[in-house]
């Protein structure tokens, strides 16, 4: 069966599944391979359990006319969206970077649903196979769509475009992370830029933070919507005094005053430009000042990232959905920065960074060791580090033990690590 005719099944069944524990009723089952797993052996199962039909690519498991044999399901499902992109007459925003793309798409998401029916990729769901699934979920009541891309070598951003093909985009930012599958530092700009290329093949706008020596060369040529706190910038931003979340002002070019206060949910100065991106997209679709605002202000931050917690007598920034050299910096920065007196860092290793690892690592514990900061190092990477008297565990359940005969009070807490980490945990007995 080709893409035309799966298109017409879609149409009837415009659900999407692709894990029988959780089927959709009446959905179409895309029987997804991987290291682990092989969904052709699912397919009848989906069946039974209300799938309308499953997409196979093994012909041994084709036993009956609701089993739809395809050269390559992953393949399939990619094509099936690609051709529902074609349907579709609405401004698709394409998002990716190294860090903060996630928070800054939730952001946008907040200020354009003040005006708009938007759809947004859930989670992160940004791969080769979430951007498909995400794409096939928009449907005719949206008005404007947000795609979150990710990506760990070369190409792949690329490819999400060509599947997404959006009509304006954004990089938040680029920095070292994935270094294990860009290769380098290079690689990751490489990468990143894919989305530029597209948008500027497209003759398409880019919003960009013209603050950003990194993106503005990656830019420069394109249609640009700027944004940052230079006066140049088509938005500017500026940062209020210190608080216990973001609160920030901005203006347009030239306009004389800043708009007043927006207080946000976030902790860190290093979501100002999260925050600005999506205060120039909000501007940029025509919404007020207000609606902005309300946008801005009506979001608050979900797992794990940026979130503030409050315990008993202490507070925990609890950002630890992910890691890499540039996020861990900045959130370190930050707790530098706080006026609190009594602070402690809950790190775990960064992961993915190939044989840049070990130079990394040690630049954290040298940014640590420098502000004279109480820590707590985990994983087998921060234990190789010259890291003098900070404190080095093995594991997230040697932190627990530590912490629940060694109890913590009155004390400003980072928790920050990559997700499978699962530094989370640590909330509970803190």
């Amino acid at each position: 069966m080709d893409i035309n005719e799966i298109y017409q099944l879609f149409k009837k069944h415009p659900l999407i599944s692709t894990d029988t524990r959780s089927i959709k009723k009446n959905s179409l089952f895309f029987a997804l391979k991987g290291e682990n797993f092989n969904g052709n052996k699912f397919a009848e199962e989906a069946i039974k359990l209300g799938a309308a039909y499953s997409i196979i690519d093994e012909k041994e498991f084709s036993q009956s006319d609701k089993l739809i044999l395809v050269d390559d399901v992953l393949a399939a499902l990619q094509q099936l969206a690609t051709h529902h992109r074609k349907q579709l007459d609405i401004p698709i925003i394409g998002i990716t970077g190294t860090n903060g793309k996630t928070t800054t798409k939730e952001l946008t998401q907040s200020v354009l649903s003040q005006q708009h029916v938007c759809y947004a990729t859930k989670g992160n769901l940004n791969n080769h196979i979430g951007v498909p699934l995400s794409v096939l979920e928009i449907n005719n009541t949206h008005e404007i769509a947000i795609i979150e891309m990710g990506a760990n070598h070369i190409g792949e951003i690329a490819d999400l475009c060509e599947i997404s093909q959006p009509t304006i985009g954004l990089i938040t930012n680029i920095g070292k992370a994935h270094l294990e599958g860009f290769g380098s530092f290079e690689g990751v700009k490489k990468a990143k830029s894919e989305l530029y290329n597209y948008l500027g093949t497209h003759d398409s706008p880019i919003f960009i933070n013209s603050d950003n020596q990194i993106l503005t060369e990656l830019g420069d040529g394109l249609f640009q919507v700027t944004y940052g706190e230079n006066e140049k910038n088509q938005i500017i931003g500026q940062l209020q005094t210190k608080k216990e979340h973001l609160v920030l002002s901005w203006k347009k070019h030239n306009y004389l005053g800043f708009t007043p206060p927006i207080s946000t949910n976030l902790v860190g100065n290093y979501n100002f430009e999260n925050v600005l991106a999506a205060i120039c997209i909000g501007n940029h679709f025509e919404l007020t000042p207000e609606q902005i605002t309300r946008g801005i202000e009506s979001y608050r931050p979900s797992n794990n990232r940026s979130q503030l917690v409050k315990k008993k007598t202490n507070e925990i920034i609890l950002d630890a959905y992910n890691a890499n050299p540039v996020s861990l910096k900045a959130a370190i920065e930050n707790i530098i920065n706080s006026c609190r007196s009594q602070k402690l860092l809950i790190v775990g290793d960064m992961k993915e960074l190939g044989k840049y690892s070990s130079e990394e690592h040690q630049a954290i514990v040298n940014l640590i060791l420098e502000n004279s900061l109480n820590a707590y190092l985990i994983g087998p990477e921060f234990g190789k580090t010259n890291h003098d008297k900070l404190t080095i565990f093995s594991t997230t359940e040697d932190v627990e033990k530590h912490l629940e005969n060694n109890p913590i009070e009155n004390t400003l807490i980072l928790i920050k690590g990559s997700r499978s980490i699962g530094l989370e945990k640590l909330v509970e007995i803190i």
